[in-house]
């Protein structure tokens, strides 16, 4: 029996559902220990207490889970087929369409918005029998690493609420963290999935660009060349089966992979013979003292493991941020909201509109030379995996800042970039479209989390969960809760 495994046996009690895994979940109904109404009902009382506290939800779903729960349990009972989810709770991100729920995306622009159409990758977990509870967190339009927004005020981290969840998928992985159901679907453009999952404590996962469908789109669909879907959870199992059942092709999103559905296999193996890069600067950022020594002991985590770790890393430029991504990333911002007047942003966050103007100010040129830049990065990477298998940095080069700030403007003493420098290993994996995904390493001296980002080559998920899960082995987190949920 896994760590994980003990942990859920004794936690299957009903007030305490809400914190298994989905593995665990699907199990526990196998053997008729309990029914999906069960569930559903610690679900939103966990979801209740936690926003509360940390502020995660931005629309309940409450009565369609409850129906939802109800029908899966009769047919439960009457031995039919129900998915390969059936009873897992999850919740979307608000940046995600469900059909005939609001979607706000953190922005006053949309407070008359309801989209007709299920996500892709809603209808995927609504065919495999997942249940619904939730539209969860985000900043505005998720242009920024938190998840504070004008229409939702400001989301905490739960490990310590005075400072920041993350962003911007930061409700998702606050509402994971403390024990709301096992997995949540966020978005990544510059971070937003591993950002607040290492602030938070919990695994994410930003797959392949195009392996995951964005359609129909975001509100508004901004990030178009960088946005991912991808899972936050608690274990890498968790993420795996979520990830078998959104990784799918639909012909609505131009970038949708037309790659075979795969299996994901989670289960811990020694890394034998992997050759891994380690860096924990990549050669020009600011890292906090306690993310280095985080990172330095994760490593030899992953070499006690087997990994043949070496300094490898793909000597990217550190003007990366200015000449390649904000060029890019702005200018797909501004380009969403461009039929919107001065007006219609008056009510919009101030930093937001300031991000906006900047997109505007650019040249259309200036996007095209960001775009050659991007391919030369991508070269890096190519370079580098036919050296490794797989690279590690740390996934944020500080732990979570207050509530309500708009990130670090200083690391140990070091200028950064208020916006994006204090999470310099984050974008660049997204301007090469490449997989990643954060486990939970360690804690600062004051007790909040710290995150390991595994970086592998394209399409090669599996070296990322083959990694992840032995870590994970080696030094598991899942048991390890915030004060509020002790």
């Amino acid at each position: 029996m896994t760590a994980l495994s003990a942990h859920a046996a004794a936690a299957d009690a009903p007030s305490d559902l809400a914190r298994l895994s989905a593995v665990d979940l699907l199990a526990g109904y196998r053997r008729k220990r309990f029914t999906p109404v069960d569930v559903v009902e610690d679900i939103i009382a966990a979801l209740d207490a936690t926003h509360t506290r940390c502020n995660v939800v931005v629309t309940a779903m409450y009565e369609q889970a409850r129906a939802d729960a109800k029908r899966l349990a009769a047919a439960m009972r009457a031995g039919e087929p129900c998915g390969p989810l059936a009873g897992v709770p999850v919740t979307i991100k608000d940046l995600v369409f469900v059909a005939g729920v609001p979607a706000y995306a953190g922005s006053p622009m949309n407070k008359s918005f309801v989209p007709d159409a299920d996500a892709a990758v809603v209808s995927a977990l609504k065919a495999a029998g997942a249940i619904i509870t939730c539209k969860t967190t985000t900043c505005e339009s998720g242009y920024k690493l938190t998840a504070d927004s004008p229409v939702t005020g400001l989301t905490r981290n739960p490990w310590n609420p005075s400072h920041t969840s993350g962003g911007s998928s930061g409700g998702a992985a606050a509402a994971v963290a403390s024990g709301c159901g096992p997995i949540a679907i966020g978005t990544d453009g510059v971070g937003s999935i591993r950002v607040p999952s290492s602030f938070c404590g919990v695994f994410g996962l930003k797959p392949t660009f195009g392996l995951v469908p964005r359609s129909p789109g975001f509100a508004p669909p901004s990030w178009a060349s960088l946005a991912h879907t991808g899972p936050i959870t608690r274990t890498v199992a968790d993420a795996a089966l979520a990830l078998e059942t959104i990784a799918i092709h639909d012909l609505r999103d131009a970038a949708s992979l037309a790659v075979a559905q795969r299996r994901f296999d989670a289960s811990p193996r020694p890394l034998t013979g992997l050759r891994i890069g380690a860096s924990a600067d990549l050669g020009y950022a600011a890292v906090a003292p306690d993310v280095r020594a985080a990172f330095a002991k994760a490593v030899a985590v992953l070499e006690d493991c087997g990994a043949r770790i070496s300094g490898d890393h793909p000597g990217i430029d550190s003007r990366i941020l200015e000449r390649t991504l904000k060029p890019i990333a702005f200018i797909e911002q501004a380009a969403a909201v461009a039929h919107k007047t001065g007006d219609e942003l008056a009510d919009c966050d101030t930093d937001y509109r300031d991000v906006i103007a900047a997109g505007r100010s650019y040249a259309g040129v200036d996007y095209v030379e960001a775009g050659y830049r991007r391919t030369q990065m991508r070269a890096a990477f190519v370079d580098l995996f036919s050296r490794v298998d797989a690279l590690v940095t740390p996934t944020v080069a500080v732990t979570a800042f207050g509530a309500g700030q708009l990130g670090v403007a200083s690391i140990d003493g070091t200028p950064v970039d208020p916006h994006l420098g204090w999470s310099p290993f984050s974008w660049p994996i997204n301007l090469a479209g490449l997989p990643a995904a954060t486990v939970p390493c360690g804690f600062d001296r004051d007790g909040l989390p710290i995150g390991l980002q595994i970086i592998a080559p394209w399409l090669d998920e599996p070296t990322i969960f083959k990694i992840a899960a032995a870590f994970e082995e080696a030094q598991p987190w899942a048991g390890r809760w915030p004060e509020m949920r002790r």
